[in-house]
């Protein structure tokens, strides 16, 4: 599973070590990362045994017209990238000009059980703040669960 939230330094080329729990995980599962555009301007990440489950569900969920415009505008553009031997991933470049990036070169790696999501620091404070209302109204249901 993966969880937790973490604030990742991007390197020149785009790359960012990932931190060691998650790392362990992608070890485990394929040892790299599907890249695809989530909502919000942030990137949903899966590893490559989850990406498997998620084309699974489609194939026996979706009917023809929706397969087909699942396969050209989420499998068509989604990339790929391997975690290499110092623990780095390599955003894909036509997907990381989709998170705004500041000159610090910053992202939140946020943990969400089967995937990851990579957000631009203050897109995710933003985001987080305008869902916090939803989350006060629905905490009482969240908190029976735990």
């Amino acid at each position: 599973m993966f969880a937790g939230e973490y604030l990742c330094k991007l390197d020149e080329k785009g790359r960012f070590i990932v931190p060691a729990p998650m790392r362990e995980r992608l070890e485990t599962e394929g040892n790299g990362v599907v890249f695809l555009k989530g909502p919000e301007q942030a990137l949903w990440a899966y590893s490559p045994v989850e990406w498997e489950k998620v084309l699974e569900r489609t194939r026996t969920k979706l009917d023809e017209d929706q397969s087909r415009l699942f396969m050209h505008f989420i499998v068509a553009e989604a990339g790929t990238s391997d975690v290499d031997k110092a623990g780095r991933i390599l955003i894909p470049g036509k997907l990381r000009k989709l998170i705004p990036m500041e000159d610090d070169q910053e992202i939140i790696l946020v943990g969400l059980y089967n995937h990851m999501e990579i957000w631009n620091p203050a897109e995710w404070r933003r985001y987080v703040g305008k869902s916090e209302e939803k989350y006060e109204q629905q905490l009482s249901k969240i908190l029976n669960l735990l």
